[in-house]
């Protein structure tokens, strides 16, 4: 495979893809409704997604991380594939890029969206980089969850409709539990490898049999708040009954994480992100046909 689609990780970008999805999709029955920001703010997403990505894979092997005992995909800077200098150059481009998409965003939708612009470059460095990497400090997860829930949802709700409401806060947390569970398999997985290179994840704070546990919380729990969401006439049923089709996903996933260990993990880091785009898939279909 070429090296550059490795250091993309594409399996990793329904993290970004899937809030952004349900958070637009909200707001398709608002008369300001707009497909250029739609499309835009999903852009600026997938590129904060990739420069992240890339950020993991330089500040990892820079600071000792990722050395040849990694059990996880390949990751191009400490295999040799791309020079160091060159993924932190594509990682600054990344960003770059997100910003020069994002300031029409920041245009459209005022000093909220620039406050959390900033929060999201910033964040996108300080998750593996800086003097205090979040993932070295067992905040990987929390991280996933306010970026790539909370933010992305509410956030791209807030650029068409001029404010929130509590359906898009109810589902930015249902989404934020989703990749929460991502990072979770990625850091349950490099146990060993990190506990030996000093970096103290959560996985790696709590044990294994403890992130199984939290494990099968973070993939369930999302059910659970639609479902409460509906219950309280806070979200429509349709949406909810559609999204409760991916349960049987969850509890494949739930059987097999409990199943495994190490390197045995690393399919289920792709399949924790397809369920994360398909119940914001079959959410977001059952909003269209009740908007």
């Amino acid at each position: 495979m070429n090296p550059w689609i490795l250091a993309i990780r594409p399996r990793t970008l329904p993290a970004a893809i899937g809030p952004l999805l349900i958070g637009n999709i909200l707001a398709l029955h608002l008369e300001r409704f707009s497909w250029l920001i739609a499309a835009t703010s999903m852009l600026c997403a997938i590129l904060l997604q990739i420069a992240v990505n890339l950020a993991n894979d330089y500040f990892d092997f820079k600071n000792g991380i990722d050395t040849a005992e990694r059990i996880g995909p390949v990751r191009v800077t400490q295999s040799g594939m791309i020079p160091p200098h060159k993924v932190r150059n594509a990682m600054i481009l990344c960003l770059v890029l997100a910003l020069t998409v994002g300031s029409y965003l920041i245009w459209h939708g005022g000093w909220p969206i620039a406050i959390l612009a900033a929060a999201a470059i910033l964040g996108a460095l300080g998750y593996s980089g800086g003097p205090y990497p979040l993932a070295s400090h067992g905040l990987g997860e929390v991280a996933a969850f306010v970026f790539f829930g909370l933010v992305a949802v509410v956030g791209s709700y807030y650029l068409q409709a001029g404010d929130t409401n509590m359906n898009a806060w109810l589902l930015g947390c249902a989404i934020g539990l989703f990749n929460a569970a991502i990072m979770l398999v990625n850091n349950t997985r490099d146990i060993r490898t990190d506990t030996q290179a000093g970096k103290h994840t959560l996985a790696v704070r709590i044990g294994e049999a403890q992130a199984k546990v939290l494990y099968q919380a973070l993939i369930y729990l999302p059910f659970g708040l639609v479902i409460a969401g509906f219950l309280l006439g806070i979200l429509p049923g349709l949406p909810v009954l559609l999204a409760g089709l991916s349960l049987l996903i969850a509890r494949k996933l739930s059987s097999d994480f409990y199943a495994v260990s190490g390197e045995a993990l690393n399919p289920l880091l792709g399949r924790t992100a397809k369920l994360t785009i398909i119940f914001s898939t079959l959410f977001s279909v059952g909003l269209v046909f009740t908007a």
